[in-house]
């Protein structure tokens, strides 16, 4: 298997809530692995496999500073999310409109 393969993509990597926070807490600043492992309950290791995986989809940038390696984030690839969303949006407005209009209708016939 080529590491390509292996590579996690963006829709994967954003599954998982504790990426998502990761992301979070990245996108207010650059953050070494102690203090982003802080605002969790589970091990730095599980935070570091995390990362691994945000790394892998191109959502974060790890760059060794002293002792500590530092993270931060690289919002690029969420555009492919957000395009693909964009789509489907089209189907809620839809439905918000037809809701709104039966409502409409309702309070009409209520008067």
């Amino acid at each position: 298997m080529t590491s390509s393969a292996a590579k996690h993509d963006i829709f994967q990597a954003i599954a998982d809530p504790t990426r998502r926070k990761v992301l979070e807490l990245l996108s207010e600043k650059e953050l070494p692995i102690s203090e982003i492992t802080s605002h969790f309950s589970i091990s730095r290791t599980a935070i570091v496999k995390h990362l691994h995986i945000l790394s892998e989809a191109d959502l974060v940038h790890g760059q060794k500073k002293g002792r500590e390696k530092v993270y931060c984030l690289q919002p690029e690839p969420l555009k492919e999310v957000q395009d693909w969303l964009s789509y489907y949006e089209q189907f809620w407005t839809n439905k918000l409109s037809i809701l709104q209009h039966i409502v409409e209708r309702d309070e009409e016939r209520n008067q």
